[in-house]
């Protein structure tokens, strides 16, 4: 089986309702419930990667949390999600690669989340790197599926919620404080 295979094939799209989940997280240190519909009203980054305790992971989620402030000042809560359990992010938490952390990990242990959103790679029962961007109103308005082995860009992601917050047609290449092509 191969996570190309027609029956798993998810046809979400930016401008539909991103999938809703409730799952368990880890943040602060500590077990909670999450919900996306907890973030009604705000900007979500949710953002999947395949599994705590490799090489790559740790270089994206501390790339996170130091940028951590410039989403907020975007009025934007970020979660991380893997399809490893509360147990595996808490033990990997206390490394020092991550000692940073500073927003919520999901757990996808039944892999619904990472399902829903078409980064399970079904036959590995992980996920790709995928970033989904939704709006307040719980829209999809942006999503990027990387392979396993390339890390993405945090600064191109808040480019891009800074754009789609201008409400205008932004040219490529557009920064932050430019003119959009609707000014």
């Amino acid at each position: 089986m191969s996570m190309y295979d027609e029956e798993f094939f998810v046809n979400l799209q930016v401008g539909q309702k991103a999938p809703q989940f409730k799952t368990q997280a880890l943040y602060n240190g500590d077990f909670k419930d999450v919900s996306l519909s907890d973030y009604s009203g705000r900007w979500v980054v949710l953002f999947f990667y395949p599994l705590d305790f490799t090489f790559v992971c740790p270089t994206e989620i501390t790339d996170f949390a130091d940028k951590k402030a410039e989403f907020e000042k975007l009025g934007a809560v970020v979660l991380g999600c893997s399809t490893d359990s509360v147990h595996s992010h808490l033990a990997w938490s206390k490394t020092p690669a991550l000692a940073k952390l500073n927003y919520p990990l999901l757990a996808d242990l039944n892999h619904s989340i990472s399902r829903d959103y078409g980064v399970l790679i079904e036959d590995q029962g992980i996920a790709l790197r995928g970033c989904f961007i939704i709006d307040p109103e719980g829209t999809l308005r942006y999503q990027l599926v990387h392979d396993l082995g390339i890390g993405r860009s945090t600064s191109e992601i808040i480019r891009v919620l800074a754009a789609l917050q201008t409400g205008e047609l932004c040219q490529a290449n557009w920064k932050p404080g430019e003119k959009t092509l609707g000014k």
